[in-house]
């Protein structure tokens, strides 16, 4: 895999795009080549060419008549993974209708057949996405002014960032690469913070990333979205969690159901698989992948006292993610050169690179890393290394993306409160006001009982 392969289409006409896939799914279905078909039906239907409002009724009547020909062709066990997979990437039931030639009861006693659930939720990506255009054209809302409210609230003040060339929401760019689930970034999440288990049937894969923390509050749904629109759940979180300045915190978790097969990567994973595809990885795919898992278990720091950078990675002490740590160190020190150490601590262990190590890693990786305070400070790091910015100004911006540990700081246990902050609807009734819904109530629905 390459990075080109991430980006298929970027740049190129959307016609031209839609057209290429339609004549190579034609000849996958000429050539009975099944798994060609289903694969470039999920690039027509994520690339939107099944609509005919985007690229006209020609090429959308082509999409429908390669899903009836592989209907068709398709045994029942395959007809199900292919509804499945339509269900998950958002599919409305009117389209399948019209696309199979089967009225409500015909289709409803196939869903049944397939134990799939479609129930309230084949059309709810179509409707965020409507909002979400409506709330850009009308009021001017859209991903640079919820990054630029959660800075704010926080406490980073964007503007002399910007002044002295470090963007703080650079971590919105390229995001759409992670469209993809066979990009390498999701496998290094998974071996982290994302969660990906069976769901409450044999036909989904769910995924989910839970968190009490303000910056995660927001890149966590904004992550996921890349592949489906999640929905949000709200809970109280642990008692076990010891913060004298919480009484209760509130956890939010987001999650999305894909289809059986859409999760390109083995759940589990012992560390000899994990090193196998490692070592299959390009440079490039082994960056992303530590993108990912530094996104999630990771953290990117610096120490004023020791004049140097820090990069690291956390696994539990006695889990299966311990042995991740081993495979990491071995692979880095053989693909970049870069020799870490494993610190022992009483419930954890740490890969640790520190100095020279960390600027180097930090380089090869900095544009694949999404989350917000990691990115800045990678950016920040990286400026101050290449003489970009003063030690002056290093620290005085550092310092904001800092937690204040035994305080109770802005940046964590807030997870709630910067959604609020961050909502759409926020900003098209003024800065001063926070209104009862949250963003993502706005732009997800509730989870389902």
């Amino acid at each position: 895999m390459t990075q080109q392969t991430h980006g298929r289409g970027a740049g190129r006409n959307k016609l031209e795009l839609c057209l290429e896939l339609v004549n190579q799914a034609m000849k996958c279905l000429s050539n009975e080549d099944r798994e060609c078909v289903v694969r470039l039906i999920e690039e027509l239907v994520r690339a939107n060419c099944h609509n005919g409002y985007v690229v006209g009724k020609e090429i959308a009547g082509k999409v429908k008549e390669i899903v009836h020909d592989l209907w068709l062709v398709s045994d029942n066990e395959c007809r199900c993974e292919l509804l499945s997979m339509l269900r998950s990437l958002g599919m409305s039931k009117n389209w399948i209708r019209e696309m199979l030639k089967l009225n409500s009861k015909g289709l409803n006693k196939w869903l049944t057949g397939c134990r799939i659930d479609w129930e309230g939720k084949a059309t709810r990506n179509d409707v965020v996405r409507q909002l979400e255009d409506f709330l850009r054209e009308r009021f001017g809302w859209d991903e640079i002014k919820m990054c630029e409210s959660v800075w704010k609230f926080v406490g980073v003040d964007i503007e002399v960032f910007r002044k002295y060339g470090v963007e703080p929401c650079i971590w919105l760019k390229g995001l759409k690469e992670l469209s993809d689930l066979r990009n390498p970034y999701w496998l290094g999440l998974a071996m982290s913070d994302l969660t990906v288990r069976k769901g409450r049937n044999d036909n989904e894969i769910e995924l989910s990333l839970f968190t009490t923390n303000s910056i995660d509050a927001i890149f966590f749904p904004v992550l996921l979205s890349m592949i489906k629109i999640p929905s949000l759940v709200i809970e109280w979180g642990s008692a076990r969690l010891k913060v004298k300045y919480v009484h209760k915190p509130i956890r939010l978790g987001y999650y999305i159901h894909l289809g059986p097969n859409a999760w390109p990567w083995p759940i589990e994973l012992s560390a000899g698989e994990l090193e196998r595809i490692l070592d299959g990885f390009s440079d490039e795919e082994l960056a992303m992948f530590m993108a990912g898992l530094i996104d999630g278990d990771g953290s990117v720091q610096y120490n004023y006292k020791k004049d140097a950078a820090y990069v690291l990675i956390v696994a539990c002490k006695n889990c299966p993610k311990r042995a991740i740590l081993d495979v990491l160190k071995e692979v880095i020190a053989k693909r970049f050169g870069i020799v870490g150490t494993i610190n022992q601590h009483e419930t954890a262990d740490v890969l640790v690179l520190r100095g020279e190590k960390a600027v180097k890693l930090l380089r090869r990786i900095v544009k694949y890393i999404h989350h917000p305070i990691r990115r800045i400070r990678a950016e920040l790091i990286l400026a101050l290394h290449d003489g970009r910015i003063s030690p002056e100004e290093f620290e005085r911006f550092y310092e904001q993306t800092e937690y204040e540990r035994g305080r109770d700081d802005i940046k964590r246990n807030r997870g709630l409160e910067t959604l609020t902050r961050a909502a759409p609807q926020t900003h098209t009734h003024g800065e001063s006001r926070i209104t009862k819904a949250t963003s993502w109530q706005v732009y997800t629905a509730n989870r389902q009982a």
